[in-house]
């Protein structure tokens, strides 16, 4: 008996036979960096990336690749190559215990799956680590199914592109596996030697012998963001140097800051990176499906103009907003044509046409082109001008323009007009 059995009345029963309402496993799953509680149908459609916090989750190779290539078109090759106990391998269990332990949980034969197929049309060679087998390490089968795919792409000069995820060399190999590294840098090298592209991207994590080997010697090497990638982890760094490491150390962001990568790149947008990229390195015409966001950017960027121009026009029909953006100086010439040619109002510099004697108006306006250290302009003003003119410069020895004689005159104007019309009001009340 239970302990809730103990402490119900005994009025209360429980039904016979009631069933438990049950959720399927499986059905929700949890972000181990935000901890947000994720629907496994959504995060799956989103690539295992999660949707709150961007955190790229592992994901299984062949699903990988299905979703990196064409739907149409593509087939798995050299599913003949298996692992095979040579060395009759023990440790705490029998290798060939481990490798039929690992077959039966992921359903692969081995640590990679090699696919050929088209990216957005364009024939590839594609491979992808799974680290669910062994953590993704290279052995003997491995390192023979990289290199047959690497020499399939050079018969048929296809790009090749390798999706890393593993932990090293397969120790219960030993040297076999490590003879690996030589094999894959080698066919690599073949590659770069017949100019036919190899892509490598990293995903979280690479260490060991596949760091030092095959997965950074790409034509172009990209990661995923916040995939780690190095030799030895760094808490084996940590104890052998005996120093602290800085933070974020060993990330893609790291590497790229350090130029290790190419470039990080979100596993939503891989498919259209790396087929952009390629199609440069194989001299092909831009893809169709991409054709409108990479030539927009490319217009963009090589004319400067091509915004600030459809503001322009923007303007022009708005009518008032093209006369408002309009040189300032345009505005004075427009002004002092203006004045010039109906003879009464304000000039643009400011004297009054009435103080000016309308025959000496061209004068003027030589006078004003003229430097302002120059006295000559005065020969073109009347009596009352030139001597304010001269009262002016000997009153105040750094103001040498007309504007100053033509404010003083306003000023002296507008006060004797006020002291006119105070007596004119007096007047009226007497």
């Amino acid at each position: 008996m239970s302990w809730i059995d103990k402490i119900l009345p005994s009025g209360i029963s429980k039904a016979e036979g009631a069933k438990r309402a049950t959720v399927p496993e499986g059905v929700w799953t949890k972000c181990i960096k935000c901890e947000a509680v994720l629907y496994r149908p959504d995060l799956e459609r989103n690539a295992n990336v999660c949707p709150k916090c961007d955190h790229h989750m592992r994901l299984g190779a062949r699903k990988r690749l299905n979703i990196f290539l064409d739907e149409e078109g593509r087939e798995e090759v050299f599913t003949h190559i298996e692992p095979v106990d040579r060395l009759r391998f023990r440790d705490k269990k029998k290798y060939s215990a481990r490798l039929s332990a690992a077959q039966k949980t992921t359903g692969e034969r081995d640590a990679l799956i090699a696919m050929r197929g088209t990216l957005h049309g364009m024939p590839v060679v594609a491979v992808a680590f799974e680290f669910g087998f062994h953590g993704g390490s290279m052995g003997q089968a491995v390192g023979e199914k990289f290199s047959q795919a690497a020499q399939l792409a050079l018969k048929e000069r296809m790009p090749l592109i390798c999706f890393a995820a593993s932990g090293g060399a397969r120790m219960q190999e030993a040297l076999i596996s490590l003879m690996q590294m030589a094999k894959t840098s080698a066919v690599i090298e073949r590659m770069h030697t017949e100019s036919v592209p190899y892509v490598s991207v990293l995903t979280d994590p690479i260490y060991g012998g596949v760091s030092a080997s095959l997965a950074l010697l790409g034509d172009l090497n990209i990661a995923e963001p916040d995939a780690r990638a190095g030799f030895a982890g760094p808490n084996i760094i940590e104890q052998t140097i005996r120093q602290k490491l800085p933070k974020g150390f060993q990330r893609s962001e790291f590497l790229l800051e350090h130029g290790a990568i190419d470039m990080i790149v979100p596993r939503v947008e891989l498919r259209d990176t790396i087929a952009r990229n390629l199609a440069k390195l194989m001299n092909i015409p831009a893809l169709a499906s991409l054709e409108t966001v990479a030539d927009a950017e490319a217009v963009a960027e090589a004319i400067p103009g091509t915004e600030a121009a459809a503001n322009g026009g923007a303007d022009d029909e708005g009518g008032d907003n093209s006369a408002s953006s309009a040189d300032p100086e345009s505005h004075e010439e427009a002004g002092e044509a203006h004045a010039e040619a109906a003879g009464d109002g304000d000039s643009a510099d400011g004297v009054d046409s009435e103080d000016a004697d309308p025959e000496d108006d061209p004068a003027v306006s030589a006078a004003q082109d003229d430097s302002p250290d120059s006295d000559d302009g005065s020969d073109s003003l009347d009596g009352s001008q030139v001597d304010a003119a001269s009262d002016a410069h000997e009153g105040d020895a750094g103001s040498e323009s007309h504007e100053g004689v033509d404010e003083g005159d306003e000023s002296t104007g507008e006060s004797v007009s006020a002291a006119n019309e105070e007596s004119g009001n007096k007047k009226s009340d007497a």
